[in-house]
């Protein structure tokens, strides 16, 4: 990933959000753990962490529990050191049934471009197959041309 460091601009920031969720796609916990301070301080629902071995923790379990995981963010709003994103996510569970997840996250950068704080608020709902719409190869990041939340009406 590359380093955006702050202050952000409008381009930076919104280059820094789908840097963000390129890294969440590829579902490697120590590689996107790499993207956080070593003290790195996380809300994410009710869950706290800090750290990177606890993010690489969560992240591992969180990947093993949400199958065929992708990621849209889009950007909220921006600051000098600070980000607020929008996004959603779809996956199913280990009995097939599948979810979208919507959320907002808050972010604090550090002078290096590394994040040290998330706040994350995040609520699934249960939707069917039939429902989805993150279709593109789990391999790999969101295609550029694949439709963002809005375009998705999200």
């Amino acid at each position: 990933m590359t380093t955006l460091a702050p202050p952000f601009t409008h381009d930076t920031a919104v280059a820094k959000v789908r840097a963000g969720e390129d890294l969440w796609n590829t579902r490697d916990p120590e590689r996107v753990a790499l993207g956080y301070t070593p003290d790195s301080w996380w809300r994410n629902r009710s869950t706290f962490l800090q750290g990177r071995e606890q993010i690489i923790e969560f992240l591992t379990g969180k990947w093993a529990r949400e199958l065929e995981y992708r990621l849209i963010k889009e950007l909220w709003a921006f600051g000098e050191d600070r980000i607020a994103v929008r996004f959603a996510y779809e996956y199913h569970d280990a009995e097939g049934r599948w979810f979208r997840a919507y959320g907002n996250e808050n972010w604090e950068f550090a002078e290096s471009g590394l994040m040290k704080t998330r706040h994350a608020s995040i609520n699934d709902v249960a939707i069917s197959e039939e429902q989805r719409l993150f279709h593109w190869d789990r391999s790999g990041p969101r295609p550029a041309d694949h439709p963002g939340l809005t375009e998705l009406g999200l």
